[in-house]
């Protein structure tokens, strides 16, 4: 049995992941670690590494992929395998960083709520746009997370390391998970990673865009599924 530790996006909670729990937890025990401790992403993962066990398999999505990076950099021999969920290894350009200031200010002065529905709403594939019951899961999630939490997260997405030179000395099985038509973290990039990594396979998920174990839940826990057998044959 493979102990697993996920990792949830910006103003993400567990219930990222709760369409995968059935199906992981018939691998072994599941742990879903709290992103809201810390300003960066060496304080945030310190803190998943402290209550996370000895050894485990690692998966996260987004940000939560940033954060597995860093937990790589932080204890690379306690990872026995690596699922990467709608992420991506580069750093923050100017613009996005900009982006993402102007999200906060805008957060601040707006009404929350309003404001996390017109942007989740952008990152989900074109179909799903109107799909009024994951949208508010979206949303739901997001005031869960406060604006304050929000706050510190951004600041450690902005100030991350470009993981790129990483990438090479990852050594265990790796999965790379990707919507195709994630407007953040899009399919291009999933490829290059999946390339860079000795061990990685990539699924392309159809339909779907950046809120992939959401959006598409049994594609993505298939993708799992095939992870997890390479990892318990390894």
């Amino acid at each position: 049995m493979t102990p697993m530790v996920l990792v949830p996006g910006l103003l993400c909670t567990a219930d990222v992941f709760a369409p995968q729990l059935p199906a992981l937890w018939q691998h072994g025990p599941v742990t879903i670690a709290s992103t809201l401790k810390g300003r960066s992403m060496a304080q945030m993962a310190a803190s998943i590494l402290a209550s996370a066990p000895p050894q485990f398999a690692l998966g996260g999505i987004s940000m939560g992929g940033y954060l597995a990076f860093e937990i790589l950099r932080q204890a690379p021999d306690r990872v026995t395998a690596l699922a990467l969920i709608s992420t991506s290894p580069l750093p923050d350009t100017p613009e996005q960083s900009q982006q993402r200031r102007d999200l906060l200010a805008l957060a601040r002065r707006s009404d929350f709520a309003a404001v996390l529905r017109r942007t989740l709403r952008g990152l989900l594939h074109p179909d799903h746009r109107d799909d009024s019951e994951l949208l508010e899961t979206q949303v739901r999630m997001g005031l869960a997370v406060g604006i304050e939490a929000m706050e510190r997260q951004q600041q450690a997405i902005m100030e991350r390391h470009d993981s790129r030179p990483l990438l090479a000395d990852i050594h265990v099985p790796a999965a790379v998970i990707v919507g195709d038509g994630d407007p953040l973290t899009p399919p291009e990039v999933a490829r290059d990673m999946t390339q860079a990594i000795p061990r990685a396979e990539l699924s392309i998920i159809e339909t779907c865009g950046h809120a992939s174990t959401r959006e598409q839940p049994e594609a993505v826990n298939q993708a799992l599924e095939r992870w997890l057998q390479r990892v318990s044959s390894a």
